[in-house]
């Protein structure tokens, strides 16, 4: 998934615009941007969402963000939306892989109940929004098969740390630089996508292209997205060039020719084994940007 677009979960007509977009993935909000007051009729919004739109041929990917463990709401939220049968639920607050298995072992109850094939409900768990989070980073590894990226935050993080601010002229303060690494990391060792933060500026489109450059520079394969008008930007940011592909291409078919060798030479330079490993990982990912996006990937063994 490259781009992934919150749209608060009690606006039919809000929801109906962000499905016209070209995201990868629509997170239906039923947390951060939905008051206490219209929980319940923002699960029965998206409910209805999911029921209409779950059967179309052509569409994004459809995650829930639930409100957070701790609070009184998820329970209900997952409720009401494993009805419709949404491809993940997006987990924010989390603060380890601990409340990655209990997500699991709660959706698992309501496939189970609802006739949804056991684990084809996805997670994706945004892993920096307080500090004891920080420290959890490193333990989503085997936490669930269902899990396929971590995201991270600046917004909450900064509330719960009191600073007073998220940036300085236009970069990341330096607390924010490092969790960003380290989410990166976190996703890295647990084998799933690292997905980048919003760019929360939707008008500033150059600021925002710079910061898919860098997100790709580093590793990231998505970013999260709080308008349709940022979707473009980040489909082609994290969409590899075709002289990307090629030359990934090029490395791959050589190892395969050269058989089985830790070094090869190509174009007078001398590859090894991470330099075949970074293109396969790039392959797969042009061919999962075109696969289509009804289909989650594999549940991983």
């Amino acid at each position: 998934m490259r781009s992934l677009l919150f749209v608060p979960g009690d606006s039919k007509e809000k929801l109906e615009k962000a499905f016209r977009s070209d995201a990868d993935a629509l997170i239906l909000d039923l947390e951060d941007s939905v008051s206490i007051a219209a929980k319940e009729a923002a699960r029965r919004t998206s409910l209805a969402f999911l029921q209409e739109r779950r059967s179309e041929s052509s569409r994004p990917l459809l995650y829930v963000r639930i409100n957070a463990l701790s609070t009184p709401f998820a329970d209900g939220d997952l409720d009401v939306v494993m009805t419709g049968a949404p491809d993940g639920i997006v987990l924010p607050k989390a603060t380890g892989g601990s409340d990655v298995a209990l997500l699991d072992a709660r959706i698992a109850v309501r496939e189970a109940l609802h006739g949804i094939a056991d684990g084809g409900t996805r997670i994706v768990a945004i892993a920096t929004e307080s500090a004891a989070a920080i420290f959890g980073l490193g333990t989503y590894a085997g936490a669930s098969r269902r899990l396929a990226g971590l995201a991270w935050g600046a917004e909450d993080l900064a509330a719960d740390t009191g600073a007073q601010s998220t940036r300085t002229n236009g970069a990341w303060t330096k607390p924010n630089q490092v969790v960003r690494s380290f989410t990166l990391f976190g996703a890295a060792a647990a084998g799933v996508a690292a997905i980048d933060t919003v760019y929360t500026d939707f008008r500033d489109t150059e600021g925002l292209r710079g910061e898919c450059a860098a997100a790709v520079e580093d590793g990231f394969s998505g970013k999260l997205a709080i308008h349709p008008d940022q979707v473009e930007v980040i489909n082609l940011g994290f969409t590899p060039s075709a002289e990307a592909i090629s030359r990934a291409e090029q490395i791959i078919a050589a190892f395969a020719e050269a058989g089985d060798v830790g070094v090869i030479a190509l174009d007078g330079k001398m590859l090894d084994r991470p330099h075949l490993k970074a293109a396969e990982r790039l392959i797969a990912r042009t061919k999962a940007n075109s696969s289509g996006l009804t289909t989650s990937p594999p549940i991983p063994s």
